[in-house]
């Protein structure tokens, strides 16, 4: 098929498994300590900074011009998007000096972008999946925000969080169609944008079960 047609069909497929990243109505998992704003914004912290460093390590990695700007862009952006949400948690009055979102390492989804070692399956899975995840995570975020009554962090998602990661999955998508020509190279996007996918569910479950954490914004 061509690239176009690829790419349409891998969207619809993307589709389909990001609906069930939305969290069950009925499921009401134990929480340790206060489901807030503060908590969720902890864990985009460590989110943006993942993110802010795998595009920089990609951005290095690639001989392909159109592909290093359109990284470049995105790590200015996830950069920004750190410093946001550091002052907007500041404001709310953590103590952002005293918080490293890395103290315990990086997460699965990091370290399974970081081994891929193609550039469409890094476009397939970073900008246009993993994006695409983000936008799904942010809107629930910002839906909590209101509810919470936080309509400045609802704001700052709305306003400026999330078109950078509509923005991001349109390169992915744009790149893709440039990337993804042949059998070989539209198997290895699927498979990245699968597994992707697989894990940011295994992701969402454990930190159920484990923590009672839902409606964590991507990045």
């Amino acid at each position: 098929m061509t690239s176009h047609e690829f790419v349409a069909q891998l969207a619809t497929s993307n589709e389909a498994l990001l609906g069930r990243l939305a969290p069950a109505a009925t499921l009401k998992p134990e929480v340790e300590g206060q489901l807030t704003v503060v908590n969720l914004l902890k864990v985009a912290l460590k989110n943006e900074i993942e993110a802010t460093e795998i595009a920089a390590r990609w951005l290095v990695a690639t001989d392909d011009l159109r592909v290093k700007l359109a990284l470049a862009r995105q790590v200015g952006d996830e950069a920004k998007h750190y410093r946001l949400i550091a002052d907007r948690l500041q404001a709310l009055g953590l103590v952002v000096t005293s918080f490293d979102p890395l103290a315990k390492g990086y997460g699965p989804l990091f370290h399974y972008l970081d081994g891929l070692r193609t550039t469409v399956e890094r476009v397939a899975a970073g900008q246009f999946t993993r994006e695409a995840i983000a936008i799904v995570k942010n809107r629930q975020f910002i839906d909590f925000c209101e509810a919470a009554g936080d309509r400045e962090t609802a704001t700052l998602y709305r306003d400026v969080i999330e078109p950078d990661e509509r923005h991001h999955h349109e390169l992915g998508r744009h790149l893709l169609i440039l990337l993804a020509t042949s059998p070989e190279t539209q198997a290895a996007a699927a498979q990245a944008a699968r597994r992707t996918l697989e894990l940011a569910e295994e992701l969402q479950q454990q930190a159920l079960v484990t923590a009672g954490v839902h409606h964590a914004p991507g990045c």
